[in-house]
């Protein structure tokens, strides 16, 4: 391939790949390895992502092979950061690039309620070997289920909020790094809008909309707690009525046994027996809903 079309093509700058003495050479067989690959991470993803789909506090599971454009992209923005971790002559290559750029799968799971995330995370670390879990928080949140769990925090000044957790999936000799992605349904509105605006403004955000954005991320985390409140007060409701209506049965359950023992009690003539049955069968009926009571 020509070197000037293949650069073109993936959205590649000259000047970057002289500046940081990147071979295109490399990164185009990258390109073909890479290329070969996608089918099998597209059947890894799936069998990972209808696991987690079978969770009952899982709403909704999405899953992302990475694009080769945003590959090799992202192979030359963190070139400079691999070079400072692990020396000045570091580069990418075939061997390599699959174990340093962990998002090459990734996999989002949404949840309705804050506290679901707890039962998903319990499922995630039973299920697969977790090599490195972080959660995204935004400046002020409460950050003790984290802490509790030895989990560390990041502060994001975006306010994006999310737990990720990197996976490794396959067999021991041929294995793959999966990232999951852990998050509320409202957290997941607000980073796709804050992930569409940095993209289409290359990351340089005008502060009208950084502003706005900050007032959205605000609005999505009092969801979140509003819609945890819902829930817990609709859990509450559901124990009062479910303990109601275990007091309603045992009480209705000693009446109709009265009620037999009247009927076989011979020594009460059968037009007494037969009012005091109608006064307790007014009694058992005068408990159930109205609609039920023709039935």
């Amino acid at each position: 391939m020509d070197r000037n079309y293949f650069l073109d093509m993936y959205g590649l700058a000259a000047q970057d790949l002289i500046d940081l003495n990147i071979n295109w050479i490399d990164l185009y067989n990258i390109l073909q390895d890479y290329k070969k690959s996608i089918d099998i991470c597209d059947a890894r993803l799936m069998y990972v992502a209808n696991v987690l789909r079978q969770h009952p506090k899982v709403h909704s599971v999405k899953t992302r092979v990475k694009d080769p454009k945003r590959l090799l992209q992202k192979l030359v923005r963190k070139t400079p950061d691999r070079r400072e971790k692990y020396g000045e002559n570091y580069n990418f290559n075939i061997q390599n690039y699959k174990d340093e750029i962990t998002d090459i799968m990734g996999i989002r799971v949404i949840h309705l309620f804050k506290e679901d995330w707890e039962e998903i995370h319990q499922f995630i670390t039973e299920k697969w070997e977790v090599i490195e879990i972080v959660a995204n928080i935004r400046e002020g949140d409460n950050v003790a289920p984290f802490e509790e769990k030895s989990i560390p925090v990041r502060s994001r000044i975006s306010g994006y909020r999310s737990v990720h957790y990197l996976i490794k999936y396959g067999t021991k000799y041929d294995s793959s790094i999966i990232e999951i992605q852990v998050r509320t349904i409202f957290e997941e509105g607000y980073g796709e809008i804050d992930h569409q605006l940095r993209y289409s403004h290359d990351y340089d955000i005008p502060e009208v909309l950084a502003q706005n954005l900050m007032l959205l991320n605000r609005i999505a985390g009092t969801s979140d707690e509003m819609a945890s409140l819902i829930n817990k007060l609709n859990q509450s409701f559901s124990e009062i009525e479910t303990k109601y209506n275990k007091k309603l049965k045992y009480k209705n359950d000693m009446l109709r046994d009265l009620r037999k023992k009247i009927y076989e009690n011979d020594s009460l003539k059968k037009e007494e027996r037969e009012s005091i049955v109608r006064d307790i069968d007014d009694v058992i009926l005068g408990d159930r809903p109205k609609n039920l009571i023709s039935k």
